[in-house]
């Protein structure tokens, strides 16, 4: 019916919803914790290490739920986590503008706002997208995943105004209300599967009886349901691990520190604000760009190409101040955002659509821990010696060892067998 009466297929609606609660959390949160960094750790009287171990925390805490967050999905389905997430976010913000002290402020940011945020802004808009697709899941990842960056480029920016002119408390609030008076009705709209609403994956027509048995989709897109035990004996789900640990740990001991780090290169606060928008844009745009060819191409060697790129990439901020440098660099390292989109479509490609939610939670579990490590230990090394130089060179060398277990998955043993 609903396919009928709007002539386009109301999965692509479920990836505009889903997209749009992503923008929301990119913006306010993902982005935002590097807009709120040094202002809350001024304020505060923190070290960047004690503000990067929140960060940090949080990350720990979404490697831990993601096998509980994943059996949820897979039973409730995403709309509900996606509703409890968007709230907790919404509310915490809003506390968060009034916390006075570092235990407060660790309390509300673990407990409130970081609590949910992996498995209703990350975990959920994938599997949803997972599930209403087959044939163009890595185009429908892509355009889901996409939204983060243009999170930064439209969300971050105007958080930045707000805090460098009324303050990191204001900004808070902003955030706060944000997603209780837009995230929330975004989420209503979500529903959990095409077949919930009488339609097919990718849109494709209900099975004759002459089909009725088959279990391949009509499109001829391959329709593999590996459970979450069989995914785990499996080298490929270790292989995915380990290469998105390293990459997370070397991405987000960048992303997060990206402000402080600009201004260690010479840059004013206004003119490392300017760059972290563009840098959020061109993650946007190549997203868009390799996710929409991943369908038509070999995805483990996309990915490890890309990777590589990124590690090369780093050179430049270690051995040039230009501006016109640090551009190229923004340019080139920010193509690893397209590897989020084009990973996950890899695991759906591999193990399927119906445990994806619950090998996702398993895989996080493990994978999440890079991103602990890496914003830590990058405050550390500032605290220890005031320059980033050594981190950035970490950072060189895990990316190409992540981008070596990537080009693994290539290998024609990597699907497992299904009883």
């Amino acid at each position: 019916m609903f396919k009928k009466l709007t002539g386009l297929y109301y999965g692509w609606r479920m990836v505009a919803a889903s997209a749009a609660v992503r923008l929301l959390g990119a913006g306010l949160h993902s982005y935002g914790f590097t807009v709120f960094f040094l202002p809350l750790s001024q304020e505060l009287n923190l070290s960047r290490t004690a503000t990067s171990f929140a960060f940090s925390l949080a990350r720990a805490e979404g490697a831990i739920e993601g096998p509980i967050v994943g059996h949820l999905l897979d039973r409730y389905g995403p709309r509900p986590v996606m509703i409890a997430a968007v709230s907790l976010m919404g509310v915490g913000y809003l506390i968060l503008s009034q916390i006075h002290s570092y235990i407060a402020f660790l309390v509300v940011y673990t407990g409130l706002i970081s609590l949910t945020h992996s498995g209703g802004f990350m975990h959920a808009p994938m599997a949803l997208t997972n599930t209403w697709f087959i044939r163009w899941r890595a185009r429908a990842m892509t355009l889901n995943s996409a939204a983060y960056g243009l999170g930064g480029v439209l969300i971050a920016p105007l958080l930045s105004i707000i805090v460098l002119n009324w303050g990191w408390r204001w900004g808070a609030a902003a955030a706060g209300l944000t997603f209780l008076l837009i995230g929330l009705p975004l989420c209503m709209t979500i529903r959990n599967s095409p077949e919930e609403i009488g339609l097919l994956p990718d849109g494709e027509a209900q099975p004759t009886s002459q089909d009725a048995n088959s279990t391949s989709p009509a499109n001829g897109a391959v329709a593999t349901d590996v459970t979450a035990s069989q995914a785990i004996r499996s080298f490929a789900f270790w292989a995915l691990v380990f290469g998105a640990a390293v990459r997370n740990a070397s991405y987000h001991a960048i992303s997060t520190h990206f402000i402080p780090m600009m201004i260690w290169k010479g840059m004013s606060q206004q003119q490392a604000t300017l760059l972290l928008s563009s840098f959020a844009f061109l993650g946007f745009t190549s997203t868009l760009l390799f996710g929409w060819l991943a369908d038509s191409v070999n995805k483990p060697r996309l990915v490890a190409l890309i990777l590589f790129t990124a590690g090369a990439s780093i050179l430049l901020p270690i051995f040039f101040n230009s501006m016109a440098m640090l551009w190229l660099f923004i340019l080139l390292f920010t193509t690893v955002e397209a590897t989020y989109p084009v990973a996950w479509a890899m695991v759906g490609d591999i193990f399927g659509r119906k445990h994806f939610a619950k090998i996702r939670g398993y895989m996080s579990m493990f994978y999440v821990w890079g991103s602990v490590t890496g914003p830590v230990a990058s405050g550390a090394i500032w605290d220890r010696w005031h320059t980033y130089e050594p981190m950035l060179w970490g950072v060189v060398a895990m990316f190409c060892l992540s981008g070596i277990f990537y080009s693994l998955l290539g290998k024609p043993w990597v699907r497992p067998k299904v009883s």
